[in-house]
């Protein structure tokens, strides 16, 4: 059973060691998520609200000049359009040079994406970097279960391609998995790490997932928040096997969003949504009076990339665990040693105040290239199969 959601980040008197310790680790995660290239600090193509478009030909009838009005009419300031997919020869659409210009003529920015498979990491980013150099204002990476099983090396591949033709400032996405806990081999550490995305857009199909939205966004973030990197929540339209989305729902995701800090979000996607969903996307929202997820979440113990994580960061930190994706005895220990050190209690859980120290370590350029050398090789995890799938694959909600 989930824990009940928490309406504060650090509960409770602290001890003025302790305190100072996470006062100076929390301005550092700030300053570097501040500094990061790219970074949500400014103003981005991913701020505000944004609509994907699998097909322009089923988007408004095809018609820029429609899609134009429309995106106008209902707030959208992102249009996120599909340039790029294919297992076996990765192809770039042509949809997206087609219609860049007219929709970046109209008003909106345009973000490219591609669906990644990573059994051509090479090609596919090349096919990536054709929509960037084409006037993409931001690109997104839809990595979903074909990035699980053994794919850390082409993740790795994949995003130092990528970087290399895009540039380390160049804003990239990356839209997978929400529930990391159900995806202990989705190499979430190489695209959410160092030279990769920075930027987060989880999947949250809250009715097809199920539970309502509060369980569904606090679970995301509560799992999210340790990887550091700014969250904008992609949100549901279409009607999946639990139904179509409600009025009510839209809102209160909306508004759940924004009480988390979110600095916008955007919607799957404009060939679904019906006449309720449009109006529900840019309908005034009151302010969100129930708690929301601030804690990240704790480990202790456990197998999976969020292990795997923890132990780079550690690595960074001057620690000496198994850099593995196990949480064992040798784990617990190093734990210990840095809460010590960083005037936490030493319980050997990775907690909300040990995340946030952690997070500290990757800032300075040496710590980044401790982190660096962490991050290389892959874990025993790899191979570890998707405890379930929280959502569907593709072919399920997509016609």
């Amino acid at each position: 059973m989930a824990r009940p959601l928490r309406n504060i980040h650090r509960p409770g008197p602290r001890r003025g060691r302790r305190r100072r310790a996470l006062a100076l680790a929390t301005v550092a995660v700030a300053v570097a998520l501040a500094a990061a290239p790219g970074a949500a600090s400014g103003k981005t193509a991913f701020d505000g609200n944004g609509m994907w478009i699998w097909y322009v030909s089923k988007s408004s009838g095809g018609s820029t000049s429609a899609i134009i009005a429309k995106a106008h009419k209902y707030g959208v300031r992102t249009v996120y359009v599909k340039s790029g997919d294919a297992k076996s020869s990765p192809q770039y659409w042509s949809q997206f040079p087609d219609n860049i210009g007219a929709l970046k003529a109209g008003g909106l920015k345009v973000c490219a994406w591609q669906f990644v498979y990573g059994d051509n990491p090479k090609d596919e980013a090349k096919v990536a970097a054709r929509a960037i150099k084409d006037g993409a204002d931001c690109f997104v990476i839809d990595a979903e279960s074909a990035y699980e099983g053994g794919k850390y090396s082409a993740a790795r591949t994949y995003m130092k391609r990528l970087r290399k033709e895009a540039g380390k400032n160049y804003p990239i996405g990356l839209a997978g998995f929400p529930w990391v806990d159900y995806h202990p081999s989705f190499p979430y550490s190489v695209f959410l790490g160092p030279g990769g995305a920075q930027f987060n857009l989880p999947q949250v199909y809250w009715k097809e997932i199920g539970g309502g939205v509060d369980k569904v966004m606090g679970h995301t973030y509560r799992w999210n928040l340790p990887y550091g990197r700014a969250i904008y929540p992609l949100g549901q339209l279409y009607e999946g096997v639990n139904g179509r989305p409600t009025r009510a729902g839209i809102l209160r995701f909306r508004k759940y969003a924004k009480a988390e800090g979110a600095k916008g979000v955007s919607w799957w996607s404009w060939q679904h949504a019906d006449s309720t969903a449009w109006k529900a996307i840019d309908a005034p929202i009151s302010a969100f009076k129930d708690p929301v997820e601030k804690d990240y979440v704790t480990i202790s113990g456990g197998k999976g990339d969020i292990v795997y994580w923890a132990q780079q960061h550690l690595r960074a930190a001057g620690q000496s665990p198994p850099v593995n994706g196990e949480f064992g005895s040798s784990t617990k220990q190093a734990v210990k040693n840095f809460q010590a050190g960083a005037g936490l209690p030493a319980t050997g859980a990775i907690d909300t105040d040990t995340w946030v120290a952690l997070l500290s370590y990757g800032t300075s350029r040496s710590s980044r290239t401790k982190l660096h050398a962490a991050s290389t090789g892959e874990p025993r995890t790899a191979h570890l199969p998707a405890k379930r799938y929280e959502i569907p694959p593709p072919s399920a909600r997509r016609p």
